[in-house]
This record gives C-alpha cells, structure tokens and sequence, in this order.
C-alpha cells in the first residue's frame, strides 16, 4: 500500500477542486455573506502566506478568538496548512484561564473578532509569548490597546492566492489543541493530530453516524472554539456540502430563520440550544422541513424533547456523545433494522441513551471486579481507545490521571445492554455540565468558603429548561453572621472570581450540610432534600 500522509490541507484542496461553485454561508449584522468553496481556498491560501510572512513557523500554535464564520473556516485550514498548530479558545471562559491557556499553549498569534476585542485586551498585559494580534473585521482596524496589530483583511489582500501548503507534515504532528472547561484547577490541553483530524472525519461522515454528503447544507450551532465545532467544519469542506456558519450573538429564532431561508439539512448543538429552538418553533411559523437530522451532544438530551423533535415537528433527532478528548466523536444514538418497528415508547427509549460505539474506537466498561456484564444494569466507568482519542494532556502531570493502561478513562460512569447501547447514568465526579460546559462544583464551593461568613458550602447540580444543569449553593454560615448575610453578599462576592456561566442560579442557607461517615459532604441527600423545590416539572 501507498504511505500517503492523512494531512488536513487535503480536505481544502478537494472542495477546491471538485466543489467551487458550492457555498459558505456566514451570518453578518449586515446580512448573510456567500463565499464559493474557491473564494474560500483562495482567502485561505492567502492566510497561510501571511501567517508565515507574520513569521509563524511549523509548530507554533496560532490562536483563534472568534465565532463561528468563513474567517474561522479559513483558520482552520490556514494555520495546519503550513504546518503550524489551531489553537480555538473558548471566548467563554473566565480570564484568568484565557491567559493561562494562551500562555501555556505558547500561541505566537491571535486571530480576534472585533466585537471580542475587549475579553482579550483584559488579559493582554499577562500574555508572554503573543508576538501579533490580527482583527477580523470588515471595516477599518477598531480602535485598540492591542499592538502590534494587524487587519485580517488587509494582510489577505497582501497573500498569495496561489501559495502551496506545505506537504512534508508527518500525519502525526499537532493540527490543533483545544482546552478544557476547567473541571478542576487550570483547563487541560488536548492535541489533535492530522491524522486524528482526518480519520475522525471519515468516521462522522459514515452513514450510521453523522451521514454527511455533498447534497447536505450544514449549520454547526456548536461554537468552533469547542471541540472542532465536533469535526463538522473539516468533513463538510472535505464533502463539498454547503456550509452555513451562524455568526455572533445568534438567538433561537436566528437559527429557526436560518434553517428556513438556507434550507438546512443538518445542524448541530447541545441540549440548550435545542431546548431553546422548541420554544421559538412553538411561537412561530417556520418551515423545516428541509431538516433530516438535528445532532445533539454534549450532555444527555432529555427524552420529551427528543420526541418534541421527532413526534411533533417530525425532524429526526440524533443524540451521540464524546469529549473534548475524543476529538469529540464516541458513539451515536440510532435504531437498528430490526427495532425500527417496536413500540414508540421503546425506540424513544433506545434514542435517548448515548447510542453505539462508532467504527474505528474501542469502548469498555469497567467497575471494580473488571469489565461489567453487557445487560444494561451493571454499571463502570467508561474506557476508551482508538485513533482520534487524545493519549495525554499537553504538557500536564494529570495526564496520569486520565490516561493509562492505552485507555482513556472517561469519569463517566455507565451501563451497556446487550445490544451494545452505552447509558450514561453518574459521573465520577460532582461536575455540573451547564449548556455543553462544565462547571466545577468544588472550586465554587472553595470560592464560597472565602467568604468570612461562610462556614461550609457546598455546591449541587439542579435541573433547568434551559441549560440542562445549573449550580445551586447550599451554604451554611458562622452563628454570629446569621440573618445578616444575603445571597446578593454570596454572589457579588463570587462575581469577580468566576466566569458569568459559573455562578450558582440560587444560594440556600440552611442549618447545617449532611456528610458521610467520613465527613464528606453527601451531596445525593442534599439534592434529594432540594428537589421539591428545583425540579423540572
């Protein structure tokens, strides 16, 4: 067989060739801009050139702080193509943790857009290796106190259309790094290889995953600064489909509208957003009937909303699960041949859990006599291997935490029935996942327990329409602070230590915690006691 390298700029190359009359729709305040898929390589071309004329070399990570767009597109070929690494920072997270990434990723270059220009020139003065920022605008260069600065546009205009990506890049080297949410303590680095990347894609345009092909329009709602925008960005591209990219600051109704006017055939995003896309569509008259699969991930989609889809606006819902780690891809949530004619209350069943390994990755479950027997009872935490899983964490001593023995062990804690269908039903950890991110219960409760007032905290996932999961805080203060000290004291004292997303929706004070019989906080009795008053009706 031919040793022909999977490399990333091969994906651009084709939809250059075979597809350049197929478009990338991106969404603008001043009205949805169209790029042809030769437009795009060519602007992208023009990217690689100037980034190497910025003096970014192969290995340099190159950042992006942007939302979802043709610009972001562009990076996301530019930078690999010449061999340097796509670092997408997540614009949500606190800033403490954008310097600590930006820092420990080394990124020798921002891309920005321009209405995020303030998040970074808040940290610009803790950055240490940061040499360039470049503006994606359409208009003149924003005022900033970011420097030496650059034009996206202008540094394109000055690119070589024509400009070669580079070849010689073994299939192994870093394509792009993505950071964690920060469970606990700083965000974990996760590298991504081309060749990971590539065969990664393969897996999501197979039939029984994503099914993707040229005739598709996609929309992926999940942000490009989160997990590769789940790899839809790179197999689109590969396949030609028609891309449409929702841009900054998109509501609910933005995406009904969109799925209309651009006739959208596939989309992609958390629970929340879908939860969200329901209640416009309950208001409103939208056609979507172009719709063929809704992709749902990053947290367990609730089973009246999957059959809300399905059921009442006839839109098949496909719910799949992965990490940050796994580039994201694990395991998909569709019927087999011969449960296609069960009862409609079992096939909901069925689609509601985390689905079927795909091809290509291994998956166990493991407790603690060793592997759990496939009836969908016992439980384990969930393992994983295969060639788009991350082996490590970049340069993190917690690396040994996660990886060993050639699995990655998950946290998660799940079942599996015997016809292979993964449950997850715990987590390991008392994380919160709020929108598709995760929020770490015990840093809030450390950030309470700062506190003078504050004798103990702890911090519990409660349910919520909207975001799936929110922090509530249970706090318990010192006699002689209380009735003296309000929520409003608790939150305003966690405001500035944490990001938006981060703070608890409530503070409860009570008496006193319920513990273990080691002392450990017993958090199943609090949400037990609690969940009269937080539970979704």
């Amino acid at each position: 067989m031919m040793n022909v390298p999977l490399n990333i700029s091969s994906m651009m190359e084709r939809a250059e060739k075979y597809f350049p009359k197929k478009e990338v729709v991106t969404r603008t305040p001043a009205g949805n801009k169209r790029h042809t898929y030769r437009e795009i390589a060519q602007r992208t071309r023009r990217l690689s050139s100037a980034l190497q004329k910025l003096g970014v070399e192969q290995g340099d990570r190159v950042g992006t702080f942007a939302w979802n767009s043709n610009r972001h597109l562009e990076a996301y070929f530019g930078i690999p193509g010449i061999g340097a690494v796509l670092h997408t920072i997540n614009i949500r997270l606190a800033p403490e943790h954008i310097s600590y990434i930006v820092n420990h990723a080394e990124d020798k270059v921002l891309l920005i857009d321009s209405d995020l220009l303030p998040l970074v020139e808040r940290v610009k003065d803790s950055f240490k290796t940061v040499q360039a920022y470049v503006v994606m605008t359409d208009g003149e260069l924003p005022e900033t106190s970011l420097s030496p600065v650059y034009s996206y546009e202008e540094l394109l205009a000055e690119g070589d259309p024509e400009f070669e990506f580079v070849k010689d890049i073994d299939e192994n080297s870093p394509a792009g790094i993505c950071y964690t949410s920060a469970t606990t303590g700083n965000p974990k680095g996760v590298v991504y290889s081309h060749r990971g990347i590539f065969l990664h894609s393969m897996a999501l345009g197979m039939a029984d995953t994503g099914g993707l092909s040229e005739s598709d329009r996609c929309m992926a709602v999940v942000p490009m600064f989160h997990a590769n925008a789940w790899g839809m960005p790179f197999i689109a591209t590969w396949l030609g489909s028609t891309q449409v990219m929702p841009g900054a600051q998109f509501t609910p109704k933005v995406l009904a509208e969109l799925i209309e006017s651009e006739k959208i055939t596939v989309t992609a995003g958390v629970p929340t957003i879908w939860l969200g896309l329901l209640k416009e569509l309950e208001t409103g008259e939208y056609d979507t009937s172009s719709l063929r699969a809704v992709l749902c991930g990053g947290s367990a989609a609730p089973p009246s909303m999957i059959k809300a889809f399905e059921v009442k606006y006839g839109i098949p819902f496909l719910h799949a699960y992965g990490m940050t780690e796994t580039s994201p891809l694990v395991s998909v949530s569709r019927l087999k041949s011969y449960e296609t004619d069960l009862p409609e209350e079992e096939k909901l069943s069925i689609r509601a859990k985390q689905g079927l390994v795909v091809p290509g990755l291994e998956v166990k479950i493991v407790g603690k006599d060793g592997e759990v027997k496939m009836d969908g009872e016992e439980m384990g935490e969930l393992l994983i291997r295969g060639p788009w899983i991350a082996s490590e964490y970049y340069n993190d001593e917690r690396s040994k935490d996660a990886f060993y023995d050639g699995w990655l062990h998950t946290g998660d804690v799940a079942t599996m029935d015997e016809e292979g269908v993964i449950k997850l039903v715990d987590r390991t950890k008392d994380l919160i996942k709020s929108g598709g991110e995760w929020i770490s219960s015990v840093d809030l409760e450390n950030g309470i327990m700062a506190h003078e007032a504050v004798f103990e905290a702890a911090v519990i996932a409660i349910p919520h329409q909207e975001w799936q999961e929110r922090p509530l805080a249970c706090v318990v203060l010192h006699d002689q602070f209380k009735d003296k000290v309000s929520k409003d004291d608790i939150m305003d004292f966690l405001r500035p230590q944490f990001a938006k997303w981060w703070l608890p929706d409530d503070v409860v004070f009570l008496d006193e915690i319920p513990k273990t019989s080691v002392g450990k906080f017993l958090k199943r009795a609090l949400r037990d006691q609690l969940k009269e008053h937080y539970q979704i009706q």
